[in-house]
């Protein structure tokens, strides 16, 4: 039998049954189609968070112990002589800057609305180390920085709460913080990190509302690359451990944690989700298998009358066999391109919804590579399910066949 005769018979067989064969394709359909938008989702998701946090990659966040490590006296506090010690390039070569921060939470009030928000006294640089972009309005200049002026960068959570979300409204207006009036001079847009946030002169903080020494919360170190994330770390360590009098670095009084470890265990732990979910969808393309293989037998067994009267005529084993493996192919072809027009058409439809619903989610991508793999093995998965049917089908004794009522 010509291979375009056995498509042609299998065309009439698919649509002799079009309701079982379309219940039958389901399986691969939703199977196809879950791989591509799982895949396409899981880029968008990387992708996004990449964007979001790739550039705090080269950072160094050092921060003051709460309790008193085992065998070591009470805490020491950051102070602002250690950042003077971790920007000498002498000792640090590889740290680029060291940004004091002062955090802590304050009641943000405009007429008569409230928000209990975090407070951020830091220098002008802060916001781009951060990467926060300004929305509206600027940032606090140096020289404000200088004089301890009270101006303050709102986040857009406390937009929401005072201003009603906006954000132009908000620019020259006096809010109250503690007790002190703040002129409000620009507002970040939203990244989900500090959103909660009013951001002001380290010097204004002090003088106004945390006190006036010397004291930090944490220092952000920033490495001079990627690359020397590493060995800027190391240089925190050895500076701050002689700074403290730390000997034994089980008793240090402070933590420097590294962002690009965060961020690669981050990104690994979103792999193995990935992962995880196309496991799940495969489950789906195995239900369609099982599926294409059961109609598979029930054809042989309504058509074993037909294959005795083709044998009996002189048609061989393979192409008995052959007929019967480009029909359940064909019928996992058909889900396959059917789930890949589903499943690509989502992924489309998110491209242009979830930029609008949930900007930092990350853009959901068609991949190729999904699209190929997911069809390829719905090809497979016809084949294989195909298989034993289609071998029975060809072992069947002509004059059985004819037999068979």
């Amino acid at each position: 039998m010509h291979v375009r005769e056995a498509f042609a018979i299998a065309i009439r067989s698919l649509r002799a049954n079009r309701l079982r064969s379309a219940l039958t394709t389901i399986g691969i359909i939703i199977g196809v189609s879950a791989v591509i938008i799982l895949v396409g989702l899981g880029d968008g998701i990387k992708a996004g968070f990449n964007t979001q946090f790739g550039a705090l990659a080269n950072q160094i966040i050092v921060t003051k112990l709460n309790v008193a490590a085992p065998g070591s006296g009470l805490p020491k506090d950051l102070r602002d002589n250690d950042i003077e010690a971790l920007t000498n390039p002498a000792n640090a070569p590889d740290i680029a800057s060291a940004t004091p921060v002062i955090n802590g939470s304050q009641l943000i009030s405009y007429r008569q609305q409230q928000f209990l928000g975090a407070l951020a006294g830091s220098t002008p640089d802060y916001l781009s180390i951060l990467d926060r972009q300004i929305m509206v309005g600027q940032n606090f200049t140096a020289s404000q920085a200088k004089s301890n002026a009270r101006v303050v960068v709102l986040g857009p959570d406390v937009i929401s709460s005072l201003f009603n979300g906006d954000a132009a409204a908000a620019i020259g207006k006096d809010v109250r913080i503690g007790r002190t009036n703040f002129k409000v001079v620009g507002v970040v847009t939203s990244n989900g990190q500090q959103d909660n946030a009013a951001i002001m002169p380290l010097g204004a903080a002090r003088a106004f509302l945390v006190g006036g020494n010397d004291r930090i919360t944490e220092i952000v170190v920033k490495a001079a690359s990627v690359n020397q994330v590493d060995e800027a770390q190391r240089q925190v360590y050895s500076i701050m451990d002689e700074r403290h009098n730390i000997k034994d670095p089980v008793a240090r009084d402070y933590t420097a944690t590294a962002l690009q470890n965060l961020l690669e265990k981050a990104t690994t732990f979103l792999s193995y989700l990935t992962v995880f979910t196309l496991a799940v969808a495969a489950m789906s393309l195995v239900v369609g298998g099982l599926g294409v293989a059961n109609i598979m037998l029930v054809s042989v067994t309504e058509r074993t009358r037909e294959i005795g009267i083709r044998k009996a005529i002189g048609a061989r084993r393979s192409a008995i066999m052959k007929q019967f493996l480009i029909e359940s192919t064909m019928l996992a072809g058909i889900g396959g391109v059917i789930g890949i027009i589903v499943g690509v058409a989502v992924v489309v439809a998110g491209m242009i919804v979830v930029p609008r619903v949930a900007p930092n989610f990350g853009t959901p991508d068609v991949s190729i590579g999904a699209i190929i793999i997911a069809f390829v093995i719905s090809l497979l998965i016809g084949l294989v399910a195909g298989g034993y049917p289609a071998n029975r089908a060809a072992g069947l004794r002509p004059i059985e066949a004819l037999r068979y009522q």
